[in-house]
């Protein structure tokens, strides 16, 4: 159980991952079209997504010669919304 929270900790600590998450809630999207929607470059928008990846909270599809991610745990957007109405109460 820990480990698990561990993941997500680190998974939404940070507001370009919470940023990307909120992205991906709907559709699907490659490294490019993340960095020009959160305004980060394609290597640190890339850096992000490898990570929530290797997290386990996004799927990849290969279709060359990109990569397609998309949120795996569709429970996120609901975790983040209550996240957004908790940081507006502080």
């Amino acid at each position: 159980m820990e480990l698990k929270e561990e993941r997500l900790s680190r998974a939404i600590s940070a507001f370009s991952r919470r940023q990307i998450l909120r992205l991906l809630v709907d559709k699907e999207m490659t490294v490019k079209e993340v960095a020009e929607k959160t305004g980060q470059s394609v290597s640190l928008a890339s850096r992000h997504l490898k990570l929530l990846y290797d997290l386990g909270f996004l799927n990849v599809r290969k279709e060359f010669p990109n990569k397609f991610y998309s949120l795996k745990i569709k429970e996120l957007k609901g975790l983040l919304d209550i996240y957004d109405k908790v940081i507006s109460k502080i």
